[in-house]
């Protein structure tokens, strides 16, 4: 650009010019655009999964990055699954991990309202008492935290961050 302050270089075309302004100053109209489109997403009734994916696209071009990128994402998820990731004993801290763990959480309660239902349909149809030690009812959300410290944790990357 201080080329064409000092009127050191010339354009062949108004196009030339026109790119190299652009390239200098960006498209800060798109990205204010993307950030506005960004603000506004929520999960509402759909699974997170493809909130997820509409949240990643939404990111690119967006100018969000770190944690004010992380503090959008949890704006946007559901109330009860942000409720039970920030109330876990070790919170994600990349946006990759908040992504991961959401996704590992709407799973397990996903499935467990799955089974709770299994287990409903089972007593209504006369199924007869469950064993013992078994429940019919289950929780319909699952800690992260209780997970992490369940015994068979190790065995389970379901919530896991890879290590990290």
């Amino acid at each position: 650009m201080e080329e064409l302050e000092t009127g050191e270089m010339e354009y062949e075309t108004v196009e030339e010019f026109l790119t190299s302004l652009k390239k200098e100053f960006g498209g800060g109209e798109e990205e204010s655009v993307k950030a506005t489109e960004l603000r506004k997403l929520e999960q509402g009734g759909r699974i997170i999964e493809e909130f997820v994916q509409e949240f990643k696209r939404a990111v690119r071009g967006s100018g969000y990055e770190g944690r004010p990128l992380v503090e959008e994402f949890k704006r946007g998820m559901n109330r009860v699954i942000r409720r039970k990731l920030m109330e876990a004993e070790n919170q994600p801290g990349s946006i990759e991990q908040w992504y991961r763990r959401a996704i590992a959480l709407n799973r397990n309660w996903r499935e467990s309202r799955r089974e709770e239902e299994r287990m409903r349909g089972k007593k209504e149809q006369g199924g007869g008492a469950p064993s013992a030690g078994a429940e019919t009812e289950f929780a319909t959300t699952i800690s992260v935290a209780e997970e992490a410290n369940a015994p068979s944790a190790g065995n389970n990357r379901a919530c896991s961050d890879g290590g990290s």
